[in-house]
């Protein structure tokens, strides 16, 4: 499918629905599709991605960024559209971690046998359809394909003008790598516009599009769960801390708050907000904000952190709930484990905190407390993601608990049914 706009005019509700109905008919063949098909598809287009199709999607991505610069995006966010041989790399490696992940489909837990003899348990199946709703980074692209694919959902795709071109040239790998297994191609679509008017047509198809999850700033994923008509995981934002204890290591401390700030500032795991004991304060925030200004980070400090260091910015309270995505953190003293709790139950989107302390008392109490969707002992945010967790990859990280919590791996992107075998059980 080309890259193309819908006319002024268009029907929305019926162009992207005939583009949803044949992905959720293509659902129906991937959710049956053996595990090794499944596998080739995916090898085909992780070889694609660094090989046969390496050079039309770097041309696509050159356009997309040479479009972003004249727009005048920031560098964090050039920063997460920009593919370059590096990423495409990481992306094929990526698919093939999944495909070296067991499949889910049809394993079974729980079986028991009940006094009538019916023997019962519960197999894990695919979701159906699965509609993305994403900005900027086309690497999301992959791995929503590669996940779903993997997991026996189909999938509709929808990202961000930034990265439109990028967007459909990984589709286009993906679609290639399917009809070569002789399967539809429809199974990942991509919708070809931008238009708010068809995301509004495509999260409104209930009984077809079997879940939403949209991924990027806070207003997209908010006009997708106010508008929806079918299931939305949510995320809102990132706001995540890390809290320095007056019994850490602070060496392990500033290394830990750097690469978790620096490492990549424009995504959701990164620190935006630096907690720091006032018992460690005197001598550690001196150190701190030096390594982040020699890291080109913009410091924001509350005043008990002006007054031990000047040479920042005054803090607002409402920095204190902004996801930044950029280069550019507040600070905050706090008044032990009791002030960290605190603020964080304050300011905190249950996305990513961590405690950096020698004492395992204090940590496990603050992992037990600590309500996120992962919570880290003396180690970066940077690890709240799949491929870091182990999952393969994420098609997005869930911070509303249903119908799952954090990264959303191959496992998040299944159901459970119940099976049951008898021999002729009636009920009474």
């Amino acid at each position: 499918m080309a890259v193309s706009i819908f006319p002024p005019g268009s029907d929305f509700d019926n162009l992207v629905g005939a583009i949803a109905r044949s992905a959720k008919l293509a659902s129906h063949v991937i959710a049956n599709t053996p595990t090794e098909v499944k596998n080739s598809v995916l090898l085909r287009a992780s070889a694609a991605l660094v090989g046969a199709q390496r050079d039309q999607v770097l041309r696509a991505n050159a356009v997309d960024v040479g479009t972003a610069q004249q727009r005048g995006l920031s560098s964090a966010m050039l920063d997460r559209l920009t593919i370059d041989a590096t990423r495409l790399t990481q992306m094929s490696e990526a698919i093939e971690a999944i495909v070296a992940h067991p499949d889910p489909v049809g394993t079974i837990k729980g079986e028991r046998l009940l006094p009538n003899g019916l023997k019962i348990a519960r197999m894990r199946a695919p979701l159906g359809l699965i509609a993305m709703v994403y900005e900027s980074r086309p690497n999301v692209t992959s791995d929503a394909a590669a996940l779903c694919l993997k997991s026996g959902n189909a999938c509709v795709l929808r990202g961000g003008s930034e990265a439109v071109r990028s967007n459909q040239a990984i589709c286009n790998v993906f679609a290639k790598a399917l009809e070569a297994e002789g399967l539809p191609s429809a199974a990942v679509s991509m919708l070809p516009t931008i238009d708010r008017e068809a995301t509004l047509a495509l999260i409104k198809l209930d009984g077809v599009v079997d879940l939403v999850i949209p991924r990027g700033g806070e207003a997209l994923i908010r006009f997708v769960a106010d508008n929806a008509r079918v299931p939305v995981i949510r995320h809102y934002k990132g706001v995540c801390h890390v809290y320095v204890d007056g019994d850490a290591d602070f060496d392990m401390a500033l290394n830990i708050a750097i690469n978790s700030k620096t490492q990549r500032p424009g995504v959701c795991n990164s620190m935006e907000t630096l907690l720091v004991d006032r018992a460690a304060a005197e001598w550690f925030l001196p150190r701190v904000i030096k390594a982040m200004k020699e890291h080109n980070v913009e410091v924001r400090g509350d005043v008990a952190t002006r007054d031990i260091v000047a040479d920042v910015y005054p803090a607002t309270p409402s920095d204190f709930d902004e996801e930044y995505l950029d280069l550019v953190l507040s600070i905050a003293v706090v008044d032990g484990m009791e002030g960290a709790l605190s603020h964080i139950r304050v300011h905190g989107t249950k996305h990513t905190e961590a405690i950096v302390t020698k004492d395992k008392a204090k940590a496990d109490r603050f992992i037990r407390e600590v309500d996120a969707s992962l919570v880290l002992h003396n180690a970066s945010t940077r690890f709240n993601d799949g491929g870091e967790l182990g999952l393969g990859a994420e098609i997005g990280i869930s911070t509303t608990k249903i119908h799952a919590y954090g990264p959303m791996g191959l496992m998040e992107l299944c159901t459970w049914k119940w099976i049951g075998y008898g021999q002729g059980q009636v009920r009474e």
